[in-house]
């Protein structure tokens, strides 16, 4: 599907409306996709049912691809605009079967400063409004889903407090006697024969089965919206004014939707089986002998994976271009996996020759989570990695000024410095490092601006590739489209012929802290590991708890190698405190906490939706980018 390509770029959504798509029905039967395996939502969206899979068993998979980039800085690397770049290279230009898998964005940034994630100027998915908006519901869904289990968390511990009788709250829980499928499988967890009747348990059977005796004070789960809140981050609940909640208030708080765990078990999951084993595996606290509380014990697991069964479904969309892209599930980065969903992937590679995905952030975030908790959960194995990066980008990080918002760029970013670019290029030569530490080839996509020299890109390319990279090369699908991603296309296809040497960081029988300390050392280049108290107390009742053969998600700010954010390029001599240590048990992961990470961003002074309007003659939404 050709595009009209104009000088200068519009911008994003303008490019975005200007753009004739192709009915989301062609797209499927381009795909071999059929009209029973969709689930439509308008002309250019569908949801495409799992059990394709079955069918396409047996053909052959594509090639994996995973495009990750440099440290971000507020320069901005282009990670998703070189992703569809890329994608529309291959397939609209060299004429490869391809397939691009991202993320749903959170509207949480959308609205506030980042603006939409949909790609940009002339390498974005569309419709580019429903990408960036509700889409198809499942960030809704997830929300409802982690906002049922609070409320069952909270109803259950005022329920057990007003009726003290251990009798009489189990005649509430099964009026007339009948147990619910839901309580049977708490029986079977506790070794009761789940085949009983009611009248059959004992009482020391129906206090243990049903009286949690949840520790207020051991609640980690909280209450989730889809918008920047901050002043939602900390808040004190049960203040209402009925008698019988008295003595009940705690403090909890909320979180943005996509740093939900079950965000990431959408992520993650491989089906609808495992994902309501995970949704049941959920631990939301201890009770006051310090035992694990999960949604399962709730009894609540069965309605979670009700809300969330639509939401398995990856969601086809397109590019500008007219090649197909899954956009599924949308964990953050810092403090989640930060990848697309495993089975959009699992669908795509039996669809196409080549599978476009991306891990969110830098190498050091998503790459490392995509490689470490993603490909083992999925069985897959990438064959190429691809490293965006940018000229100014790494004059940032080899010392270049500050970047101020409405400020003009200072002239170290548009004009010519050798120095400070080979400076800062040591922060990519560490992301290439950490491509290659996992046995995987890894290209260099310099993302190229106006400003940037020959001399300049001819350095980066020499730095790129004697630091172990198949190729460094230029893009400017941004304002070229798929055809200014032609060469990249090119370099990633050869790379992707090269013998795989793929390999775990680390082997979950590890313990905690040398699974923690091997992250921290290898990809960050650590010197070590610091543990506060809360972490050392974490750790112990992990291990206890046999949580500790789980693999580990680092929670770590993105906009350093570091923990700490303002320290930029590849710095030496620095070790790494970890403060505390969280279970994410049905995600699949431990996380621990490198400094202060936060759950829910705050809007700046100046949001984005200031923009963001309806035009009411057209219909059409104005002021996304």
């Amino acid at each position: 599907m050709a595009i009209k390509i104009k000088h200068p770029v519009p911008s994003d959504i303008e490019i975005a409306q200007a753009c004739k798509m192709k009915p989301i029905l062609q797209i499927a039967d381009e795909v071999g996709l059929k009209p029973k395996e969709l689930e439509l939502f308008g002309p250019y969206k569908a949801k495409v049912h799992l059990d394709v899979r079955d069918r396409l068993k047996r053909r052959k998979q594509g090639k994996y691809i995973d495009v990750t980039a440099i440290t971000p800085t507020p320069l901005g690397e282009g990670k998703t605009t070189t992703t569809v770049g890329l994608s529309q290279a291959l397939g609209a230009h060299l004429k490869q079967s391809v397939f691009t898998c991202i993320r749903q964005p959170s509207m949480g940034p959308t609205f506030g400063i980042k603006g939409g994630a949909a790609g940009g100027g002339y390498s974005q998915i569309v419709p580019m409004e429903d990408f960036n908006l509700h889409l198809t519901g499942d960030i809704h869904a997830v929300s409802a889903a982690n906002n049922l289990l609070a409320a069952a968390i909270d109803s259950r511990i005022l329920h057990e407090h007003e009726t003290p009788d251990d009798d009489k709250l189990a005649k509430a829980l099964c009026p007339d006697g009948y147990i619910a499928p839901a309580i049977r499988k708490r029986m079977a967890k506790l070794g009761i024969d789940p085949k009983k009747k009611f009248d059959e348990l004992t009482p020391d059977e129906k206090r243990h089965l049903f009286r949690l005796d949840i520790d207020p004070n051991s609640i980690t789960w909280q209450r989730v919206v889809d918008i920047n809140d901050r002043h939602l981050r900390r808040i004190q609940i049960n203040l209402g004014d009925e008698e019988k909640g008295k003595g009940l208030e705690r403090l909890t708080g909320f979180d943005i939707s996509v740093a939900s765990e079950i965000m990431a078990i959408l992520g993650l999951t491989t089906g609808i089986e495992d994902l309501r084993e995970r949704l049941g595996r959920i631990v939301i606290g201890t009770n006051k002998n310090g035992q694990p509380i999960t949604a399962e014990d709730l009894g609540v697991a069965g309605a979670m994976t009700v809300l969330m069964k639509d939401a398995l479904m990856p969601n086809l969309m397109q590019t500008l271009e007219g090649t197909p892209a899954f956009v599924h599930a949308g964990p953050f980065a810092n403090i989640a996996h930060g990848n697309s969903s495993i089975v959009a992937d699992q669908i795509a590679l039996k669809l196409a020759d080549y599978v476009v995905t991306e891990s969110g952030f830098g190498a050091d975030c998503g790459m490392e989570k995509f490689m470490d908790i993603k490909c083992r959960y999925s069985g897959l194995i990438p064959n190429v990695v691809v490293i965006v990066a940018t000229v100014r980008a790494l004059k940032m990080h080899g010392g270049g000024p500050r970047v101020v918002a409405g400020r003009p760029l200072d002239k170290a970013y548009t004009e010519e410095n050798l120095e400070l670019l080979e400076k800062g290029a040591g922060n990519l030569v560490k992301h290439i490092e950490n491509g290659k530490m996992f046995g995987i080839p890894v290209v260099v996509a310099v993302n190229s601006f106006k400003y940037d020299t020959d001399a300049e890109l001819k350095l980066l390319k020499r730095l790129a590739e004697e630091a172990g990279a198949e190729a460094a090369v230029r893009c400017t699908n941004w304002a070229d489209g798929g055809k200014g991603a032609v060469e990249l296309a090119e370099a990633v296809m050869d790379a992707a012929k090269k013998t795989n040497h793929f390999e775990f960081l680390y082997p979950l029988d590890w313990p905690i802290k040398k699974k923690i300390e091997t992250i921290a050392t290898k990809i960050y280049g650590a010197d070590g590991v610091d543990y506060m108290p809360e972490a050392e107390a974490k750790i112990e009742l992990y291990t206890r708890l046999g949580f500790d053969k789980l693999p580990i998600n680092m929670a770590k700010t993105h906009l350093s190698l570091t923990h700490d954010p303002a320290i930029k390029g590849r710095p030496t001599g620095w070790r790494l405190p970890i403060r505390d240590v969280r279970a994410s048990v049905g995600a699949g992961f431990l996380y621990p906490l490198c400094g202060a990470m936060r759950t829910m961003p705050g809007l700046p002074t100046r949001p984005v939706f200031y923009d963001v309007d309806l035009d009411l003659k057209t219909g059409k939404v104005v002021g996304l980018f």
